[in-house]
């Protein structure tokens, strides 16, 4: 075998004497800004791992809202949120289907647990599960939930809230003209139902006998409920109204009209200029591809809790962005789902507003910390620049709030072996 010429470099030998001369000169000249900053020396993401799940149910805010928290064995943690009104159930049975995964590898989970959520309240679990692992993920590489779903368009989110109603449409128009004038709204929203009617005579027809299984479990196509001529034209007196009061240059929403059928839907879509948008109920992008590519609705309106979590909300509104339609955000829970749809809503393209149900909660933000107070500051919240979802919670408020008969995260030790043959094909 030949000698190697002695003019022959060996790469690695370059490679070495590149690395030590780069070494020499950082710690010679000190250029400091070369190096990448904040960087989570003690994590390491490959060897991550799910260890525990628990839950906190706060209630009255205004609803009940389970807050979930996932603990890894490197000590970070992640902050989730069951939609509100669901069971705490619907994230404890997934417990045992995550435990021992790496969090940081959200999709693949993702995809694991999705086949056990559903529309509405059934999809809460998924959802918060997701939340949170998007919350760990951004406390590993330090860096926002935003800026992992491709960065922020905007560096607040306008924010839209319901008000109490009334059967005075004068009372009604005077809170409207409060939520402009004293909390700073931009984007106004009213319940603007047929019940702020229906016990005046000729306002809707419905059958005499309705009762709680009818009202709570029927579809409202089923029911044959239709709202009449005499009773839109009630309704559009509180629109009127709190029209005089606010004035023309202010959006104006109104949800929800109740139980009525598809006819008086039809007709109400057909005969007035209004655009109208659907979809908090909706689990997962499929749902809202049909209403899009069909152009179904001139808005879309997914909860994040229920339409499949932070990313999958992202891939919605991206998607609704090609069919030419906006999206606006339902959402009625504490500040840690709040945060999950403020980084959501600053990376997408054709957010509008975000929905808030407690702006008439005194403590709600006091839940957590490590954001500009107000949360609700004037009708926007600040994106925040903390890693993760940006918050943590404050204990001795959460257990202030928390549902009589439970505890702040207390060990859920009874999930720990639930187990099925989850595969849907044999």
């Amino acid at each position: 075998m030949s000698t190697p010429d002695r003019h022959f470099i060996d790469r690695r030998g370059i490679l070495k004497s590149s690395a030590a001369a780069l070494g020499s000169t950082f710690i010679a000249g000190e250029p400091a800004e070369a190096y990448p900053k904040n960087v989570n020396t003690n994590s390491s993401p490959s060897e991550l791992k799910i260890t525990d799940l628990r839950v906190a149910t706060v209630v009255k805010a205004p609803f009940t809202c389970p807050i979930i928290r996932i603990d890894t064995n490197q000590g970070v943690y992640g902050l989730g949120e069951v939609r509100d009104g669901a069971s705490p159930t619907y994230a404890l049975m997934l417990k045992s289907r995550i435990a021992g995964e790496n969090p940081l590898e959200i999709d693949r989970i993702f995809r694991k647990i999705k086949q056990f959520g559903g529309h509405a309240r059934q999809a809460g679990g998924v959802c918060a599960i997701e939340m949170a692992l998007w919350d760990i993920a951004g406390k590993v590489y330090n860096v926002p939930v935003y800026v992992m779903l491709g960065g922020k368009l905007r560096d607040k989110i306008r924010v839209y809230a319901d008000t109490t109603e009334s059967k005075d449409p004068r009372v009604y128009a005077q809170r409207m003209k409060e939520r402009k004038e004293v909390k700073g709204l931009t984007w106004l929203k009213m319940d603007l139902g047929v019940d702020l009617v229906s016990d005046i005579p000729g306002t809707v027809t419905a059958r005499s006998d309705l009762d709680k299984w009818d009202m709570e479990f029927v579809p409202h196509p089923l029911l044959g409920m239709e709202v009449t001529d005499k009773g839109i034209a009630l309704l559009e007196e509180f629109v009127a109204a709190v029209r005089e009061a606010v004035g023309m240059d202010i959006p104006l929403s109104m949800d929800h009209l109740g139980h009525l059928g598809v006819k008086s839907i039809i007709r109400l879509a057909d005969e007035s200029p209004t655009p109208i948008l659907t979809g908090e109920d909706i689990y997962l992008k499929e749902g809202f591809q049909v209403l899009c590519e069909n152009h179904a609705v001139g808005k879309i309106h997914p909860d994040l809790a229920t339409s499949g979590g932070i990313l999958e909300t992202h891939k919605i509104g991206d998607m609704a962005w090609e069919y030419g339609v906006p999206m606006a955000m339902h959402f009625a829970g504490t500040p840690v789902s709040c945060m999950a749809n403020v980084h959501c809503a600053a990376s997408t393209l054709n957010f509008l507003a975000l929905e808030n149900h407690s702006l008439d909660v005194p403590w709600w933000d006091s839940l957590v910390e490590g954001v500009e107070k107000p949360i609700v500051n004037h009708g926007w919240i600040a994106v925040p620049a903390k890693p993760g979802l940006g918050i943590t919670l404050n204990e001795d408020a959460i257990r202030e709030h928390l549902m009589p008969g439970t505890a702040y995260f207390e060990p859920t030790t009874q999930w720990d072996h639930e187990r099925s043959w989850d595969r849907l094909w044999s």
